[in-house]
């Protein structure tokens, strides 16, 4: 064992041991930051299983007919015979179907985003339509002014001369 260092280690303690030097009694850290800690263990995660998992080991355990089998199966996919007896109250009572329905919102209805773009399409086909229409007013106005300029000043409506 090396005299110089000890490696401390303190039960609950989430960081990285400490080691102490015995000459100065300083405490120096790892240097490594993003290394984890070995001694960190990470908590039990709880299992999910899906309607369509849990109905195929149902059919599966049904499906076996010699002693053993049954617990071969649980024990090939690391379960306990009290989640089939759930599994089967489930079943029995419809909510594995309602189950298998994708959690969430509801996809949108594809006719209300057609809409909407129609709608757009009309506003703006109708602008477009009123600006038509002002270029329309206002090339009748030029028209109709460059009319009155071009025509002769002492021009009757017959076409005469006269003064």
């Amino acid at each position: 064992m090396n005299s110089t260092s000890t490696v401390l280690w303190e039960p609950g303690r989430a960081t990285a041991p400490a080691t102490r030097q015995r000459n100065g009694g300083a405490v120096a850290r790892p240097s490594s930051v993003g290394v984890p800690d070995p001694e960190l263990i990470e908590g039990p995660k709880r299992r999910r299983f899906s309607a369509e998992y849990k109905l195929k080991i149902l059919r599966e355990a049904e499906a076996c007919s010699a002693s053993g089998e049954v617990g071969a199966l649980l024990r090939r996919e690391g379960l306990y015979s009290s989640l089939l007896s759930e599994w089967r109250k489930q079943r029995e009572a419809g909510s594995l179907k309602e189950l298998s329905r994708p959690r969430g919102r509801k996809p949108a209805d594809t006719r209300d985003a057609q809409i909407a773009g129609l709608r757009r399409r009309a506003e703006r086909a109708e602008s477009e339509l009123a600006k038509a229409r002002r270029v329309i007013e206002v090339q009748g106005n030029v028209s109709a002014l460059l009319g009155e300029l071009l025509e002769p000043r002492g021009a009757t409506p017959n076409g005469s001369t006269e003064r």
